[in-house]
């Protein structure tokens, strides 16, 4: 029973600072997460902006595997290159350092009297305030609990010299099976890197795992050496988060994901070779640290010195590699190969991380892929335009490459919906909320403009086979729609890619006013035509089918500018708008 208890009081604190950590990081999420995206897609253009993104945003988030999920999502939907990836993952592997010096405080001063303080602070804000300022007091919150964690991760794991003065047989006996692992050379530290890799595989997160080893290095269970070559496995360990994420994703995807494993892995052979000399000279640097980072009894701290050599490690590990990233690259190029046959239509995937929820930073993939559709209806209407203005070129197989573009457009418009459905599933900003719903009714519009478009498709089919000729009246009147229309297209295109104003607001809808006109104009001249002859009415018939898809269109096109335009401008939405 007292196995038990020990057991239980171990996973309980851990359970404590994990939830602080998730609590902390969505927070900053909800407080931050705007700035982070435009970091993200904006602040990588090399690897060394690359690397200082990662040690950002990882430092924020306080969590590598997060970062390197989100990553390996982004290089996913488009937003980011394989080698602009490759940077990040560098810098992320840094900024989890920042964990092992949080952890290190254990030593030097009681947690417990500053977490509960923060905590106190941050649930009022949290309470009473909105928006931004509740984010924040979320933040306070997490950052306590974590700090509360640590403390009971500290007491629950009692100091082995304490227990062995006491006589007790079972410390006496791990402290020796310890010791016998630890005295076999190389064979030691590849036994401790094992656990290390185990360990991160287990709990799912290299802070947690780190907070463990640094926990039972100061307690006194394992010396610097065995702690060192633990923390060498959680750096390969924290690169099977990223490897399961990309399953089932893109090429790209998955070459990112085996990026940041063999970073890692060739990190930690070149550390193996120089394991003794390198955990040497972080002793010696940890002896004469200054007394602010020293106890009471004037000993460094084993805790300080293993962030010493986590931190030194990674920072050597990115300036021995950084040279080398477009090799990295090729090398995952040609481990990863291009699918042999036809290329496969890629499938908007919702990627998560186990421990830290990435809703806040999701809504760059579905606004590529939004984007992506958009693209969709400009390709199906420029091919509408090529079969009307060509009949006597057989185009059945542009035909069906429409017909299959618009099976992707219903397939996107799926994969997009479930995606914003996932992540508003997740706790977002209200400010996002509103976006996700905003983009729900952005693609509903778009998958409706492609249908209509491939209707106009169906009925110019159906002009031919009949061979029914329009008038030379209706013919520029089908021309001056679709002029307008290529202009809609262009602008919506535009709106996505770069923002909505009020001015393309205002030219949506002129365009719309005028399609509206030219369909009413274009209907009364084909009922006036009618009355010709009998054939007369069944190709006037065809004409007024054309003339209300048109504005069918521009009234969807004019849906997705003024939706757009009132994510923006959240004050100037009409009453009857959402209704």
């Amino acid at each position: 029973m007292t196995s038990l208890m020990f057991i239980l009081k171990i996973l309980g604190a851990l359970g404590v600072f994990l939830y602080g950590m998730k609590v902390m990081s969505e927070g900053i999420q909800r407080t931050a997460g705007d700035g982070m995206r435009k970091v993200m897609a904006t602040m990588t253009h090399n690897r060394f902006a690359g690397i200082g993104t990662g040690l950002l945003t990882t430092g924020l988030i306080q969590s590598s595997s997060a970062t390197t999920v989100m990553v390996v999502s982004f290089v996913n939907a488009g937003l980011l290159t394989l080698v602009e990836s490759i940077g990040i993952i560098m810098g992320a592997n840094l900024g989890t350092t920042l964990t092992a010096w949080i952890i290190a405080t254990i030593g030097k001063f009681s947690l417990s009297k500053i977490a509960l303080p923060i905590i106190g602070i941050g649930l009022p804000i949290f309470f009473i305030g909105k928006n931004r300022w509740k984010s924040f007091g979320e933040v306070l919150i997490g950052f306590g609990l974590l700090f509360y964690g640590l403390h009971l991760l500290k007491e629950s794991v009692p100091d082995v010299g304490a227990l062995i003065d006491s006589a007790n047989s079972t410390a006496q006996g791990i402290q020796d099976f310890i010791t016998g692992l630890s005295n076999r050379g190389y064979l030691s530290i590849l036994v401790f890197l094992t656990f290390g890799v185990i360990l991160t595989l287990v709990v799912q997160s290299s802070s947690a795992a780190m907070a463990i080893t640094v926990t039972l290095a100061i307690q006194g269970w394992i010396g610097f050496e065995e702690s060192a070559a633990i923390v060498l496995g959680e750096n390969i360990g924290t690169t099977v988060t990223a490897w399961l994420a990309a399953i089932g994703t893109s090429v790209n995807a998955r070459r990112a994901a085996r990026a940041h494993f063999l970073f890692n892995v060739l990190g930690v052979l070149w550390m193996l070779i120089a394991f003794y000399p390198f955990t040497s000279g972080v002793q010696w640097l940890g002896d004469h640290l200054p007394d602010a980072f020293r106890t009471e009894k004037l000993n460094s701290e084993i805790g300080f010195k293993l962030a010493i050599f986590h931190s030194l490690f990674n920072l050597a590990n990115i300036l021995l590699l950084v040279a080398f990233v477009p090799q990295i690259a090729r090398m995952v190029t040609r481990w990863v190969r291009e699918p042999a046959g036809p290329e496969r239509t890629h499938r908007l995937q919702f990627i998560s991380q186990n421990m830290v929820d990435l809703g806040e930073l999701n809504l760059p993939e579905a606004e590529e892929a939004t984007l992506q559709l958009a693209d969709i209806t400009r390709d199906m209407f420029q091919g509408y335009l090529a079969i009307f203005k060509d009949p006597e070129t057989d185009l059945s197989a542009e035909v069906q490459r429409l017909k299959k573009l618009e099976d992707d457009a219903d397939i996107l418009t799926h994969d997009i919906t479930e995606y914003l459905v996932r992540t508003s599933a997740s706790e977002i900003s209200e400010e996002n909320a509103r976006a996700v719903t905003r983009m729900l009714r952005i693609i509903s519009e778009l998958e409706e403009i492609s249908d209509a478009i491939y209707r106009l498709i169906q009925i110019t089919q159906r002009k031919y086979n009949k061979g029914r000729v329009f008038h030379d009246e209706a013919t520029d009147n089908v021309l001056a729609f679709a002029d307008r229309i290529v202009e809609l297209i262009a602008l919506y295109t535009d709106v996505l890619s770069k923002g909505a104003t009020e001015e393309k607001l205002r030219k949506a809808e002129e365009i719309e006013n005028a399609t509206d006109k030219l369909r009413k104009q274009g209907n009364k001249r084909a009922i006036k035509r009618m009355s010709i002859t009998e054939d007369a009415v069944k190709t006037e018939m065809i004409t007024i089918d054309m003339n209300n898809q048109f504005e069918l269109i521009a009234n969807y096109g004019l849906n997705v500018v003024q939706t757009a335009f009132y994510l923006l401008h959240e004050d100037e939405v009409p009453e009857k708008y959402d209704k």
